[in-house]
């Protein structure tokens, strides 16, 4: 019983938080003049035009204020196809042969913001393994980091993030409660992920409630990869203990929280359409350096820094 009140202060706090958000940014609310109406029917279907007339023009806004580089259309692809067009590339030599095939691709139809995704995933990859080998963290491997990241970008940062912590809250309540049925594990896992299931729709239905638009244009894809991720965290779960699952993904969210922020950056995807053979011998330089480094951790120098001053 605590627990299902635990999920309900949650989702309430969640609600309100992305409620005053929206109220902020659409301003308060004029109350219209009511003016009469000679048939009451013909009155009743215009209140309800005029209601689906506003969540649909909201729905619009939404949309064209969301900058989601992961979609094939909308303002991000169309921006930077226009990009390309407003920096042409000369004669083919030995220093744009990327550039020339990045326009040809584009000219053929392959959408700008997905060759933008292709050239940038390994630098996700690189910056994941820089925070593992340089800095010392863990998290779930290399490439679980590195979906979150994409996952986060598709999402938008807050609302990802609020999801993503939804998913881990009602999949450790379930996992808890799923326990004492004593079931087998991918049995057990799959009632899991139904749960899991249920509390995203509930979260996403309460925000569609509270008037958080962002919530209804939210792609599938994006959500189903932070549901699936919420495996991971069972799997620590189940192997270790409770503290080092939250630990590991806590250190998995830093991880993909940076990379999804550098993505983000409007200056380094122009850079990657701009500049590809630089970014793409940047990036194998760079694994290169980190492969090489034998040195201490950042960690480490702080676990041990007693030791290192005497």
């Amino acid at each position: 019983m605590k627990q299902l009140m635990l999920i309900g202060l949650f989702l309430a706090l969640f609600g309100m938080v992305f409620y005053s958000r929206v109220g902020a940014q659409v301003g308060p609310r004029r109350t219209p003049t009511p003016t009469p109406a000679a048939d009451p029917a013909a009155a009743g279907e215009a209140t309800m035009s005029g209601f689906e007339a506003t969540g649909s023009a909201a729905v619009r806004r939404v949309l064209e204020e969301k900058e989601d580089i992961t979609e094939t259309g909308g303002r991000v692809t169309g921006k930077l196809g226009q990009f390309l067009l407003d920096n042409p590339v000369g004669p083919l030599s030995w220093n744009n042969p990327l550039q020339k095939a990045i326009r040809l691709a584009v000219e053929k139809g392959v959408p700008a913001n997905t060759i933008v995704l292709i050239f940038l995933f390994p630098l996700i990859t690189a910056l994941i393994a820089a925070f593992r080998h340089l800095v010392g963290l863990r998290g779930f491997g290399i490439f679980v980091p590195a979906i979150l990241a994409v996952a986060l970008v598709a999402t938008g940062i807050i609302p990802g993030l609020a999801l993503f912590v939804i998913i881990l809250l009602v999949a450790t309540i379930a996992r808890m409660n799923t326990r004492r049925m004593k079931l087998q594990y991918l049995p057990r896992v799959a009632l899991v992920m139904w749960l899991v299931s249920l509390g995203v729709f509930g979260a996403l239905l309460l925000a569609s409630v509270l008037g958080f638009q962002e919530a209804t244009v939210l792609s599938i894809f994006p959500i189903l990869i932070l549901i699936l991720l919420a495996e991971n965290f069972i799997e620590v779960q189940l192997s270790k203990s409770r503290r080092e699952a939250v630990q590991v993904t806590a250190e998995s969210l830093l991880m993909a929280l940076f990379a999804s922020v550098v993505v983000s950056l409007e200056v380094v995807q122009k850079s990657v359409l701009l500049y590809p053979e630089f970014f793409v011998i940047f990036v194998a330089v760079f694994n290169v350096f980190v492969g090489r480094f034998v040195g201490l951790r950042l960690m480490e120098l702080w676990k041990f820094r007693e030791l290192l001053r005497s």
